[in-house]
């Protein structure tokens, strides 16, 4: 079959070769991919910033696709249904699962004891291949994937499987009230997700900080929200304390991770020479600009290993951290309730539609952000017949 294949950093490819997929255990099912997505933190893939992404690895935790093959024990799927298939890897049945914590699986990620499996995303993540492949393997299938109903785009489908539920979850985590002022940080996909979904929850300001100003432009378009770069201010915090009577906002978002641009220390230490978990210039940000009492969430990926932050200002400015990756399963009822009322339309973000077998390219433009990319989807051969 044809797959992404990793070369290195900054280097992949189209392989021709890749043994199809098949099933290794009696929970297993078989995916013909339909539509599989390049998210932003598979960039921190491509760019050699996450442990242990191995050569021959295929990315690509957004997917949807046509059940081909299940398992023996298999119950809620069958072969022909067309689904779409969460990031989360989870079993369903251990102690976090039965929270709704899906990302936070026991049991589908044995390199790990934090975060669950993910489909692509290296082997701290579980070692498992992605849906940028014509064909994929999806364990605990009776527990993750859901049958797309007749009535729901393909195109947001495959959105529902990370971006939209990690921009939900990311407001969702700020404890959003009526009326609260709310910053993102970063106009990625998943930045400008959260400042739309930060509107229902009440939000009655909401502020999108950025360096790119085609993004910020997309984002004041679809989200709705004021936006700024933060290359022409001098100094982001103060600009944001000035603009909140010096309280701070009430509700801070992490929606960049580990490749935040904006000091010079953070990227040396973070991106250049790995001292740290990334650079963290976003999240020092936004623990500065938060209210006293605030929240500050963070749904940007950083890696395993420490990061210098400023934990004291956390402590004495009383400030309440949330994080996680996305808990899909559980969120999807009520995202696909706002997608029906029209409350959100995720497919808007959509920018480029590349076929599979031009994967390099895809990666190129989106890493480099060229053509005023947002988001990318790549569409198998099979699936463009």
């Amino acid at each position: 079959m044809i797959a992404m294949n990793f070369r290195g950093p900054f280097r992949v490819r189209a392989d021709r070769n890749k043994p199809d997929p098949v099933i290794e255990h009696p929970e297993d099912a078989i995916v013909r991919v339909t539509r599989s997505c390049i998210c932003g933190s598979d960039l921190h893939l491509y760019h050699g910033l996450v442990p242990d992404t191995r050569v021959g690895t295929t990315f690509g935790h957004e997917f949807t696709g046509e059940v081909v093959e299940v398992g023996s024990s298999i119950k809620n799927l069958k072969v022909g249904d067309h689904v779409l298939v969460p990031f989360n890897i989870a079993c369903g049945v251990c102690p976090f699962c039965k929270q709704e914590l899906y990302g936070n699986c026991h049991e589908s990620n044995p390199e790990a004891t934090a975060v669950g499996g993910i489909f692509g995303y290296s082997h701290t993540a579980g070692g498992f291949d992605g849906g940028q492949a014509e064909y994929v393997r999806v364990p605990f299938a009776d527990v993750g994937p859901m049958v797309i109903p007749p009535d729901l785009d393909l195109d947001d489908a495959v959105l529902l499987t990370d971006v939209v539920p990690t921009g939900y979850q990311a407001a969702e985590m700020g404890g959003i009230k009526e009326g609260d002022t709310v910053v993102v940080f970063g106009a990625g996909p998943v930045g400008i997700m959260a400042a739309k979904c930060a509107w229902l929850f009440g939000a009655g300001r909401v502020i999108i900080i950025d360096q790119l100003e085609y993004r910020l432009e997309f984002a004041q378009r679809f989200a709705q929200c004021e936006a700024y770069n933060f290359r022409s201010l001098s100094d982001p915090v103060l600009f944001l304390k000035k603009t909140t009577d010096y309280f701070g906002a009430d509700v801070c978002i992490d929606a960049v991770g580990c490749e935040a641009a904006g000091s010079t220390l953070q990227t040396i230490t973070g991106r250049k020479t790995l001292l740290q978990a990334g650079s963290a210039t976003a999240l020092h940000w936004a623990i500065n600009s938060v209210k006293k009492g605030g929240i500050v969430s963070i749904v940007g990926v950083y890696g395993p290993t420490g990061n210098l932050i400023p934990i004291g200002n956390v402590v004495n400015k009383g400030i309440t951290i949330r994080a996680n990756q996305a808990s899909v399963k559980r969120l999807l009822p009520k995202l696909i309730e706002h997608i029906r009322a029209g409350r959100l339309n995720p497919k808007e973000i959509i920018t480029h539609r590349v076929p599979l077998e031009e994967v390099s390219d895809a990666y190129h433009i989106f890493s480099r952000k060229l053509d005023n990319c947002i988001k990318t989807i790549l569409i198998p051969p099979s699936a463009r017949a």
